[in-house]
């Protein structure tokens, strides 16, 4: 590792040891970067200073000249008045907005380690978070700080912004003059990203100041293709990577600009890609569904890229958007452990029902549970490697992701005679009822092949003469009639006989992180569905569930 710039070595200090490291790769030209590196400063001073680089519904946009001088204020503040010195962690929390990008690019660019959490998140997730990367500075947007002080975490100086106050980040005296980059090396830690944590003690994972460039180098360069005149927008919060990348990282890279939304459910983003002349969607593919019957009253000329990824796309959902759109969405696969998407393929390269093909830079292969690869066709552990890794805040459970150099990413897939990757469910989502084989993801598609199906979820339920059965939870479009007999023998006439659901239970919404990610596991136990849907209405009346997607996974 080169010579670090950090006072604070806590991250670096925390790093897996070199020997449970996945294999790093760096095939690409591109991917050579120098030893000392900011990406902050890489994103923010290559672009014309005069061209936009952040829209906001109803506000001003900014340009990058705005951009770099309030990055630079903050980044004053930041190391003069809260004291933060190099490889401190500083908590980012907030809806997505300019300033919450801001906030993050300076972190980076005065040597910090940014922690951006979910304005969703609650006191107690907090204080895990905040605990785990012994988080001493918070930078919270006025409307979300209630619940970060109602956490109490000891010796945490939070600093809001967007307030009245003479203290208020935005408001504080500072040198009108350009911050100094810190001279990270490429090898420091620049974020630690937590994953969602729905069933037990949430992962930071760790990733370096080159890696930032890289996924924008990977995949946004070679699969997604963007140019300066795009506009951005999307539905995943920034505190998700995904987010980070689609709607900051991405655009950035090649001076773009990109349209933050603070709420951004179907009908929002439809109306914003209008008005906004949206030129790149970033969201999930239940969003993809949900705004397929509000297409006719928007205009959506603007788009030439839809990027999907959370979970599997549909064929079903694929082909709808595509024959009312006559855009193809790019699908992909990719994880918090590796920063962004891994497996993808667009235009003429899109086979639809598959996740695509290894992005340029990147390498996977299917292998079984000793580590072995398995031949064409036959399902089995997806594995990858490339110029990202998984790389845990002191966890054990680094040693269950990187096996023998390979990142292991807990999803089942099959690859295909010429290269192609698909998707078969989550390595832990496979159903053996009576001896076969059920892929949940598979009863998914099939339901939502049914016209009233607006989304579906399918998972195991233990069975005592055959180990388990199928059951299947589906949400219907508004006035549709909840019949289970007539759903059922449709999925019969698309699948065998033995993967349809032995029961089918109706749902107002399905359970998901705050995130958007299908919480599974909440359907699997008791208490009974009539329980599920109360918590999951419950979730939506509290602003809990967005439609966006998720964390470990995406």
């Amino acid at each position: 590792m080169n010579v670090s710039a950090h006072v604070d070595t806590f991250a670096r200090d925390h790093l897996p040891p070199p020997e449970e490291w996945p294999e790093l790769r760096f095939d690409l030209p591109e991917l050579h970067y120098p030893d000392r590196l900011n990406c902050a400063a890489e994103l923010l001073d290559h672009a014309d200073p005069g061209r936009p680089v952040f829209h906001t519904p109803g506000g001003p946009s900014w340009t990058y000249g705005d951009l770099r001088a309030r990055v630079d204020r903050i980044a004053h503040v930041l190391t003069g008045d809260l004291g933060v010195v190099p490889g401190n962690r500083v908590l980012l929390r907030g809806p997505t907005t300019p300033w919450l990008a801001a906030c993050w690019l300076a972190v980076l660019k005065a040597g910090g380690v940014a922690v951006t959490v979910l304005a969703q998140q609650r006191p107690h997730e907090l204080e895990v978070i905040c605990d785990m990367a012994l988080i001493r500075y918070a930078l919270c947007d006025i409307r979300a700080v209630d619940d970060l002080a109602k956490a109490e975490i000891p010796g945490l100086q939070i600093t809001t912004y967007g307030g009245d106050a003479p203290d208020d980040l935005l408001h504080r005296t500072v040198p009108d003059t350009p911050y100094p980059t810190v001279d990270t090396a490429a090898d420091d830690v620049a974020l630690i990203a937590f994953t969602s944590g729905t069933t037990g003690r949430p992962k930071g994972c760790m990733h370096f100041h080159r890696d930032v460039l890289a996924i924008a180098d990977t995949f946004a360069k070679h699969v997604l293709q963007p140019h300066e005149d795009d506009v951005f927008a999307g539905s995943p919060p920034l505190g998700f990577t995904f987010g980070l990348g689609g709607l900051v990282v991405f655009p950035m890279r090649v001076g773009a600009s990109a349209l933050l939304l603070e709420q951004a459910h179907p009908g929002q983003l439809l109306a914003a890609v209008a008005e906004h002349r949206v030129s790149v969607l970033f969201t999930a593919p239940t969003a993809y569904r949900a705004m397929l019957d509000e297409l006719d009253t928007h205009d959506t000329s603007s788009l030439r890229r839809c990027v999907s990824a959370g979970e599997n796309l549909p064929a079903a959902t694929w082909r709808a958007w595509y024959e009312r759109t006559g855009v193809r969405i790019i699908n992909g696969i990719g994880a918090t452990e590796l920063l962004h998407i891994f497996i993808s393929a667009a235009d003429e390269h899109i086979r639809p029902g598959t996740t695509g093909l290894p992005v340029p830079g990147w390498h996977a292969r299917v292998q079984d549970e000793n580590g072995q690869p398995v031949p064409d066709g036959q399902p089995g552990l997806l594995a990858v490697r490339g110029p990202v890794g998984c790389r845990y805040l002191t966890d054990p459970r680094q040693r269950v992701y990187v096996r023998d150099g390979w990142n292991v990413t807990g999803d089942t897939y099959t690859r295909e005679r010429d290269g192609y990757f698909r998707y078969v469910a989550r390595a832990d989502d496979m159903i053996i009822s009576a001896g076969y084989n059920i892929a949940g993801p598979e009863v998914e598609d099939a339901l939502l092949r049914h016209p009233d199906v607006v989304e579906a979820a399918v998972v195991g339920r233990p069975d005592e003469a055959r180990g388990q059965v199928v059951v299947a939870y589906a949400v219907l479009k508004e006035g549709a009639e909840r019949d289970a007999d007539s759903l059922r023998a449709f999925v019969k006439s698309e699948l065998a006989p033995y993967k349809c659901p032995r029961e089918i239970v109706f749902l107002d919404a399905l359970p998901r992180t705050a995130t958007g990610k299908l919480q599974r596991f909440r359907l699997r136990t008791e208490p009974a569905a009539e329980s599920v849907v109360a918590d999951v209405v419950a979730d939506v009346v509290e602003g809990a569930i967005e439609r966006d997607t998720e964390g470990d996974q995406h």
